[in-house]
C-alpha cells in the first residue's frame, strides 16, 4: 500500500460556518472511535505519535475540526489515556440527545488531521447514506444517531458497525481521501506516521532553502522534542537567546566574528520553526505563544541590524552607518507593527502586491549576510536593507488596503 506522505493541505480547510450540508444536521457532529473490527489484536491507541498518544490526538483533533463529542470505545488500560484528552468512553449514558446528526465512526489506528475531520463534517451526503471507507471510516446524516451509539457500545468494530448500520442506511463505498489521515498497520507503522505528521508541518510556498535546508533541522530537532515537557514558549525564549547572543559578534570587523554571528543568525531562524512546529504537533496554539514568537524574531532582527550598524560606524569613524541601521530597524519594527494580527499571510495572496510582500518576508537574506561575513562585510547588507524594508513596508500596507477591500478575513498562524 502507498504510504507515501500526505499533506493535510490536500484536504480544503472549510470552517464550520452552517452550509447546506452541515446546516441540516441540526446538531454538531459526534465521532466514534472503535477498533477497526471487534476482538482484533494489541490496539495502537497508545502508541505516542508525536509527543502525544494516537488515542489523545484523534481526540484533540477532533475538538479542533468542531466535534460536539468523542466517544471511544474504552479498553483495559486507556485511563491514562484518557488524561488531558476531550473524549468520554463510549456508553449509553454519554450518547447524545435524540435528533438528526453528523456521526462519524473512526478505527482508533487512525491519525487524523484536523482538517481531514473538517472535511468529514462538511462534506456534501445525503440523509440516511452511510458512506464507507474499508474498515477505518464512515460518514452518515442520521436521524438516529442514539442507534449507530448503541451500536458501538456493544464493543464492536467500525466493521461491525457498518455491517449493523448497512441493514438500516444506504451504503456507499469509496474513499474518504486519505490526504488527512495515516492508518498504522495500514499505511505503515508509528514511525511512518511520526514522519507523515512532521512533513505536514511544512507550509505550502516556503522558499527552496527553508523547505529542503531549514525545515529538514527544525523538524528533526521538533521531533526529539516532541515527547517531552519543552513548550513551545520555551523553545521561543531560547530562539531570542540565541539571536541576540549573535549580534553583538556584528560590532566586530573581524570576519571570524562576523560569520559566528550570522551561524547563530542562520541558528536563530532554524529554531524559531520549532515553536511553531511544536504547538501545532501538539496543539498547543495561543494567541500569547504567537505574539511572542512574531515579536521576538522582529526584536532579534532589530538587534542584529543595530549592531550591524554601530560596528560600521566604528570601522568608518563615522555616524552616517548610524543612519543607515536607523532606517533599517525603524522599517523593521514599522513593518511588523503593520503586519502583526494581520494574518492574511497565511492564505493564498489575492493581489500581485501580497505575491510581491510574500516573496520579500521570507528570510533568504540571511544567506547573503553570511557570505558578506565570510569576508567582514556583513554590514554592507545595510545598503540594499535601507532601500528595501521601506519598501517592504510601503507593499505590506497596500496589501493590506487590498485584502479589506476585498473582505479578506486575517489569520496568522505561528512558526
Amino acid at each position: 500500500m502507498d504510504d507515501r506522505p500526505a499533506r493535510d493541505a490536500a484536504i480544503p480547510d472549510v470552517r464550520l460556518t452552517p452550509g447546506p450540508a452541515a446546516g441540516s444536521m441540526g446538531r454538531l457532529p459526534l465521532l466514534l472511535v472503535v477498533p477497526p473490527r471487534a476482538g482484533d489484536g494489541p490496539s495502537v491507541r497508545g502508541f505516542v505519535v508525536g509527543g502525544l498518544p494516537v488515542l489523545r490526538r484523534i481526540a484533540l483533533a477532533a475538538r479542533r475540526a468542531g466535534f460536539d463529542r468523542v466517544l471511544v470505545s474504552p479498553r483495559p488500560g486507556d485511563e491514562a489515556l484518557f488524561a488531558g484528552a476531550p473524549a468520554l468512553p463510549l456508553s449509553a449514558g454519554n450518547a447524545p440527545g435524540p435528533g438528526r446528526r453528523r456521526v462519524v465512526v473512526l478505527a482508533d489506528c487512525v491519525v487524523p488531521q484536523s482538517a481531514w475531520l473538517r472535511h468529514l463534517v462538511t462534506m456534501p451526503v445525503e440523509p440516511e447514506q452511510l458512506y464507507v471507507d474499508g474498515a477505518l471510516a464512515a460518514v452518515v446524516d442520521a436521524a438516529d444517531s442514539a442507534g449507530i451509539v448503541a451500536e458501538a457500545a456493544r464493543g464492536a468494530g467500525v466493521a461491525e458497525v457498518l455491517a449493523g448500520g448497512q441493514r438500516r442506511l444506504k451504503p456507499v463505498e469509496g474513499s474518504l481521501g486519505r490526504a488527512g489521515r495515516f492508518a498504522i498497520g495500514y499505511d505503515g507503522d508509528g514511525a511512518a506516521a511520526e514522519r507523515w505528521l512532521l512533513e505536514g508541518l511544512v507550509k505550502p510556498g516556503e522558499t527552496f532553502m527553508s523547505r529542503h535546508f531549514e525545515r529538514r533541522l527544525s523538524l528533526a530537532v521538533t521531533r526529539r522534542l516532541a515527547p517531552t515537557a519543552v513548550t513551545p514558549n520555551a523553545m521561543s525564549m531560547v530562539m531570542i537567546a540565541v539571536g541576540l547572543l549573535g549580534a553583538p559578534c556584528f560590532l566586530s570587523a573581524s570576519p571570524a566574528w562576523q560569520l559566528a554571528g550570522a551561524l547563530l543568525f542562520l541558528t536563530h531562524s532554524i529554531l524559531d520553526g520549532c515553536d511553531g512546529e511544536l504547538a501545532r504537533l501538539k496543539f498547543l496554539e495561543s494567541p500569547a505563544g504567537a505574539a511572542l514568537d512574531f515579536w521576538g524574531d522582529n526584536i532579534v532582527h532589530s538587534a542584529v541590524f543595530g549592531c550591524m550598524a554601530a560596528g560600521w560606524s566604528l570601522d568608518a569613524r563615522a555616524i552616517w552607518p548610524l543612519g543607515l541601521g536607523a532606517v533599517v530597524v525603524g522599517s523593521t519594527l514599522a513593518a511588523a507593527a503593520t503586519l502583526h494580527g494581520d494574518t492574511a499571510a497565511a492564505a493564498p495572496r489575492a493581489s500581485a502586491v501580497g505575491s510581491i510582500v510574500d516573496a520579500l518576508s521570507n528570510r533568504s537574506f540571511i544567506y547573503l549576510i553570511a557570505i558578506l561575513a565570510a569576508f567582514g562585510r556583513a554590514w554592507w547588507f545595510l545598503v540594499p536593507a535601507a532601500i528595501g524594508t521601506p519598501a517592504f513596508v510601503g507593499l505590506a500596507l497596500m496589501a493590506r488596503r487590498v485584502r479589506r477591500e476585498e473582505g479578506a478575513t486575517p489569520a496568522r498562524p505561528a512558526g
